[in-house]
């Protein structure tokens, strides 16, 4: 996106000028050249860079906190609607808790997309990311995005990997994570959502390996 006015101030219709971006994807990359990628931009804040940019303040005290309370809640909705989930509600519960409360203090939060897959980043013709489905982009904890890209990427993410991650928000983030794709899908199937045996083994892939983590 190059240029965008959608408010008629410099001509009588909604203006856009977008580049097509012709390079290939992300994905195809790491095929070829897996070392392309990096966190570089930072703030003392966390939250959506819109809001921040118009000086606004993202709710919350830690983004740690923020996770917490998400999963909470994924793991209330999942646990009535799996049974493996709800027997162990109480444990899971415990073990977010205690998880939530390993993270040292951090006052310098990384920039993410929010949903990095690798088809969000194509390649233009010189062979620079591009991003786009940008409406997600936070400063947060670049934890967040690592565990995405772990479950991702598998075997592949170690291109991605970098080193000072926090093993505790690692560990904690990717309890939450497991519990809103729990969550998620057996929402969806409370519906008309028509790829139902997908997600269904979407959800109960990821109640069992939620489950694993109550004893690694």
């Amino acid at each position: 996106m190059l240029f965008a006015d959608d408010g008629r101030r410099r001509y009588p219709v909604d203006v856009a000028v977008v580049e097509d971006v012709a390079g290939g994807t992300l994905e195809a990359l790491m095929q070829t050249d897996p070392a392309r990628a990096s966190h570089q931009q930072h703030s003392q804040h966390y939250g959506r860079v819109g809001v921040l940019e118009r000086g606004g303040k993202a709710s919350g005290d830690a983004c740690e906190q923020l996770v917490l309370e998400r999963a909470i809640e994924d793991l209330a909705e999942a646990a009535g609607r799996d049974p493996c989930i709800g027997s162990a509600a109480a444990s899971l519960q415990d073990r977010l808790q205690e998880l939530a409360t390993r993270g040292a203090p951090r006052t310098q939060h990384g920039l993410i997309h929010g949903e990095l897959g690798p088809d969000h980043v194509p390649v233009d013709a010189s062979g620079h990311p591009v991003l786009i489905d940008i409406e997600g982009l936070m400063f947060f904890d670049v934890e967040w995005e690592h565990v995405f890209l772990q479950l991702r990427f598998g075997d592949q993410y170690s291109a991605l990997s970098r080193p000072g991650l926090d093993p505790a928000r690692l560990d904690l983030y990717l309890l939450a994570m497991r519990l809103s794709l729990v969550a998620g899908p057996l929402r969806l199937l409370d519906g008309d959502f028509p790829h139902r045996t997908v997600m269904q083994k979407v959800a109960e892939h990821n109640a069992k390996e939620a489950l694993a983590l109550l004893v690694s």
